[in-house]
């Protein structure tokens, strides 16, 4: 073990910054530090190698969320924003459940939703000591011990070898920490018979909207509810109708006490990225060269789809999902720009290099006197590659959708000039399906049209460097891009499925080499290989210098410990519930209640739109036993506690570990907390859990849910 891993061991954690690892608490002595804030329980009751725990209660929701069971058969609570994909895909224009929700009154109403998974954490082991054997034998180079697929192989043969071999369900992935610093091969259990039981309609579930969003004071009740399905022995199986709820060996108490400033709250899920060990140059390329491109396009697309969703009901169904994705982190960027400014995250990398280059001198250690240059060097070469990267997928990778597979018409052609009528099937069979996994139910043809008209002209301005088929543009369509994408829209193979029929009863090689959907997607992919290709020496150079900056900066801050970023393993933070002050004259109390749900109402705003059943439920205040002590009905809290993306449905627990909430968003002011901490106004925005059993309850009418809770009063 290196000196300052070392010295993780030997002192507490610091207030409540980190997203710490949960193997690595009782080397940390982290339950020290989160006794000293009120928790009543020890360590192995949160985390225990051998025996259940409230790890076991927490899993991965699809594959960007948490997820917490809350009964004995199998039942996960999330966020409305997490299961809105699996809402999305079930719902039509004649069961709108985005509009009205969705409350499953039995076993058999609740809908099976393919391709959602709920994965369970079944062991961690630290393989630091394999994964530097492995260099030090020269079996990979110290760049590749960073590489996904190594690290995969790596993973896959300690699965092969262990006793995890063969048993249904089970995964095996190995990730490093610390930037490599540290290596952890995780064992999961992956679940994929997950079914829908409740949700909200949006208009409780995503009440505040886009408006909003990472603001506070929220009203949103933003949850949803799930099932995890096994067979008969408890096993993962894919869907049946002979599955069974799961009997899970650990779930969530729930507390409906009232809560005060100060009380300990703590959080466990699955934190997806955080990038705190950044220099100066490097905050001000992920300003420059991410988030303000990205900004720019996302902001193009949503317009088009705003409008479009707000003309047409069935398109509203269709792009909910994808708008809602895209605005997210659309209004994230915009705030963590803002946010990096006025927190003066920039002047506090400065003062943090400064004091690193005193420490590196003083021990005379050249590698640590040469790393930060060596990091601004890499960034200011990389500048214009970064921008170029984030343009081109923002773009082509994550707005437009239309295209046409190229390499399978290669294919195609090769066995055509063969006359290879088995390879000829086999190929056109290959082509019809990738196009119906892009016309599919959620794909609407002249919204994309509308999106590309808008970002191919705006992304020749971010950028010089352009896809081939800008010189088609110039050339063949004399600078007319509106010209070229209706040809390209109408007129191609895959335009449509008319089109794609006619060609596939009779497929040619001219009609192929003739073809502007399979030009267009042939460009687009060569020329993202080629952008990647670039960005692959410039990740390598710089995983290599935060290797050495983060091991030294943490040899510089012991004996107090640094929790490494967040990279969506499972994670612990603890804190306080806690108002805040987020400029002079403002202070924002730490809850809301259902009146405030009612002062915001607004008719005309479709984000403030409140249901006819809650405003009567709000009239007869007939709250019960999800009522404070003074009569209201809590709605949000907000907590000291240390989140970000992927931590969205994490359970927030009391000092016993019981559930009081669930976390699903951050506040405006700290949106540059996955950069900078800032322990003043970094808040975590939670849903009472109150409120949401009060829905569950009494507007969904789910009192045989509710039955299957444990709950402490």
């Amino acid at each position: 073990m290196t000196v300052w891993l070392a010295m993780l061991t030997l002192n507490t954690a610091q207030a409540d910054e980190g997203m710490w690892l949960l193997q690595m608490m009782k080397e940390q002595h982290l339950t020290d530090k989160m006794k000293q804030q009120g928790l009543k329980l020890e360590t192995d009751s949160l985390y225990n190698a051998e025996q259940p725990s409230l790890k076991d209660a927490v899993g991965i929701f699809g594959r960007g969320c948490t997820g917490e069971i809350i009964s004995g058969e199998g039942l996960i609570l999330t966020n409305h924003h997490c299961g809105y994909g699996a809402i999305q895909q079930h719902s039509s224009e004649e069961n709108d459940y985005l509009a009205n929700g969705f409350w499953a009154m039995n076993r058999e109403e609740e809908l099976p939703t393919p391709g959602l998974t709920f994965t369970f954490i079944e062991k961690i082991i630290d393989v630091t000591d394999s994964i530097r054997a492995c260099i030090n034998r020269k079996e990979i180079t110290e760049y590749g011990s960073f590489s996904q697929v190594f690290l995969q192989r790596f993973a896959d043969r300690q699965l092969a070898s262990s006793n995890y071999h063969g048993q249904p369900g089970i995964e095996a992935q190995c990730l490093p920490f610390f930037a490599g610093n540290r290596y952890y091969l995780f064992y999961k259990k992956v679940y994929p018979d997950v079914r829908m039981v409740a949700a909200p309609p949006s208009s409780i579930g995503k009440f505040g909207g886009e408006t909003d969003n990472w603001m506070w004071p929220r009203h949103t009740c933003d949850f949803s509810i799930f099932r995890i399905y096994a067979d008969s022995i408890g096993e993962p199986a894919e869907y049946s109708d002979t599955n069974v709820p799961l009997k899970t060996p650990n779930h969530l108490t729930i507390s409906l006490g009232d809560l005060q400033e100060g009380d300990y709250a703590m959080i466990m899920g699955f934190p997806g990225s955080t990038e705190r060990f950044l220099t100066r140059s490097e905050v001000q390329q992920r300003m420059d060269c991410v988030n303000t491109p990205r900004i720019k396009i996302r902001e193009a697309r949503q317009t088009i789809l705003k409008e479009a969703m707000a003309a047409d009901h069935k398109v509203r169904i269709q792009y909910a999902s994808k708008y809602a994705q895209s605005s997210n982190y659309w209004k994230n960027s915009i705030g963590m720009n803002k946010a990096i400014i006025d927190n003066k995250v920039r002047e506090a990398k400065s003062k943090q290099e400064a004091l690193f280059m005193t420490f590196a001198d003083s021990c005379g250690n050249s590698e640590y006197q040469n790393v930060v240059d060596g990091i601004d060097e890499t960034v200011k070469r990389s500048n214009s590659t970064v921008l170029l990267n984030t343009a081109f997928r923002e773009t082509f990778m994550n707005a437009i959708e239309f295209g046409a597979p190229y390499a399978m018409m290669d294919s195609l052609k090769k066995a055509l000039g063969q006359k290879d009528k088995a390879a000829v099937e086999k190929w056109t069979f290959a082509i019809r399906t990738a196009f119906y996994n892009i016309h599919n139910k959620d794909y609407n043809h002249e919204v994309d049209r509308k999106v590309a008209k808008a970002l191919i002209p705006l992304y020749a301005t971010l950028t010089k460097e352009m896809p081939d088929f800008y010189q088609t543009i110039e050339k063949k369509y004399k600078g007319d891009t509106d010209r070229y994408i209706d040809d390209l829209y109408n007129n191609s193979i895959t335009s449509s499925e008319e089109k794609l029929e006619k060609f596939l009863k009779r497929p040619t090689i001219k009609a192929i080499n003739r073809d502007l959907a399979t030009a267009y997607s042939r460009a687009k992919w060569d020329f993202y290989r080629n952008v990647s290709k670039r960005m692959l020496p410039i990740k390598d150079e710089l995983n290599l210098l935060h290797k050495t900056y983060v091991r030294g900066l943490c040899e510089m801050y012991a004996p107090t410990p640094k929790a490494p970023d967040a990279n969506f393993t499972i994670r612990l933070t603890y804190g306080n519930i806690k108002t805040y002050s987020p400029r002079n004259g403002v202070q924002y109390d730490y809850y809301t209640t259902l009146e405030g749900v009612m002062e915001k109402e607004d008719s005309t705003n479709s984000d403030f739109i409140v249901p006819t059943k809650l405003k009567e439920l709000y009239k007869k205040k007939e709250y019960g036993r999800y009522a404070d002590a003074n009569g209201q009905l809590p709605v949000c809290f907000i907590t000291t506690n240390d989140i970000t993306g992927g931590n969205s449905g994490s359970p927030v627990m009391n000092a016993y570990g019981q559930l009081i909430g669930t976390a699903f968003d951050g506040n405006w002011e700290s949106l540059s907390g996955d950069i900078n901490f800032d322990n003043g106004k970094q808040r975590c925005i939670v849903v009472d859990i109150r409120y949401i059993l009060f829905i569950l309850d009494k507007f969904g009418n789910c009192n045989h849910l509710i039955e299957e809770m444990t709950i402490a009063e």
